[in-house]
């Protein structure tokens, strides 16, 4: 006869440290998805889009590729702002927060109008939307190394 103890919370699930880095993998693996589509699509799209159109075609793929390295450029800061965000919030925050900036960001440069349509505004837009996506990107990378780790069995993370 085989007994089975109830757990104490026996209708909620339970958060294990497997979801946590399963949670926490997929996290990253979009964040860095996204900076690869964006490195190829600013090779070959954004430079036709974002920038004049009576630019060399060199000078606009460097332009469009600036693009790319601004938001490596402020991940320093990203951390710098992060950080106490976490250590004041909790790390759940500072992960959803930076997931949400990622997301939002990225759709946003979906929905930019044009060069020809607004001029200058729109690598000024786009520029905004990368600074973004590279706070986020940073400011997700401390928060989501341990949070797998400190995942209890019982569900709880700090």
């Amino acid at each position: 006869m085989s007994s089975t103890a109830a757990s104490p919370q026996a209708g909620t699930p339970q958060k294990t440290p497997r979801k946590a880095a399963l949670a926490a993998w997929v996290g990253s693996a979009l964040e860095y998805y996204d900076f690869a589509v964006y490195g190829t699509a600013a090779a070959l799209v954004i430079n036709h889009l974002f920038f004049p159109k009576d630019a060399s075609p060199g000078v606009a793929i460097l332009l469009s590729m600036s693009t790319v390295g601004i938001a490596y450029v402020v991940r320093p800061l990203g951390a710098l702002i992060m950080g106490p965000l976490g250590d004041r919030y909790g790390r759940r925050f500072v992960m959803m927060l930076t997931l949400f900036m990622m997301g939002g960001a990225t759709f946003l440069v979906g929905c930019l109008p044009t060069y020809d349509q607004v001029g200058l505004l729109a690598p000024a837009l786009l520029v905004l939307c990368r600074v973004i996506q590279g706070l986020s990107a940073s400011g997700n990378r401390p928060p989501r190394s341990p949070y797998p780790l400190n995942t209890q069995r019982n569900g709880t993370a700090p």
